[in-house]
């Protein structure tokens, strides 16, 4: 199975990516962390997104907040797929975040979540990864039908509450 990079431009956005780390280790996806900066570290993430395909990357999720660009510095040094992760706080809590990460140039694309959105990164990588991976699949399937299965139950408790 291929692996998964969480890239982060700064350890203080680990709370932030950690559920990412949790539901890519629940499913059973390999991955990898680490700290780079697109601005301060340039030339390493660089070379990080053009090796990260022959070094058994799938999908690269990236996470920075307060307008950084990792997810296009990554993004314009490899195909494989980037999810970005907003990370909100800063002057604009997120928004130059947000901004920075969704409006990337034609031809070089960047998936976004929502601010903070670091399970949904986890989940998006799995479902890129699961077009070759039935396995996978049936994982995703079943955890889509557990939480169908939750609501279902929660509106049970609900209808009985009210309703007695």
């Amino acid at each position: 199975m291929k692996k998964v990079a969480i890239i982060m431009g700064s350890d203080s956005d680990l709370p932030v990516v950690k559920p990412a780390w949790e539901e890519l280790k629940k499913l059973g996806i390999p991955c990898e962390a680490h700290v780079m900066s697109a601005h301060r570290t340039p030339a390493a993430a660089a070379e990080f997104s053009k090796n990260a395909r022959a070094n058994g990357f799938g999908v690269i999720i990236a996470a920075a907040g307060m307008a950084a660009h990792l997810a296009g510095a990554l993004a314009a040094n490899t195909t494989l797929p980037i999810i970005g992760i907003p990370v909100k706080g800063g002057a604009m809590d997120g928004l130059d975040a947000l901004l920075a990460t969704v409006m990337m140039p034609s031809g070089i694309p960047v998936a976004t979540v929502a601010l903070n959105g670091a399970k949904n990164a986890a989940v998006l990588a799995a479902q890129m990864l699961a077009i070759e991976d039935a396995e996978l699949a049936a994982k995703l399937d079943a955890a889509r039908q557990d939480m169908a299965a939750q609501i279902e139950a929660k509106d049970k408790a609900l209808q009985q509450q009210l309703n007695g």
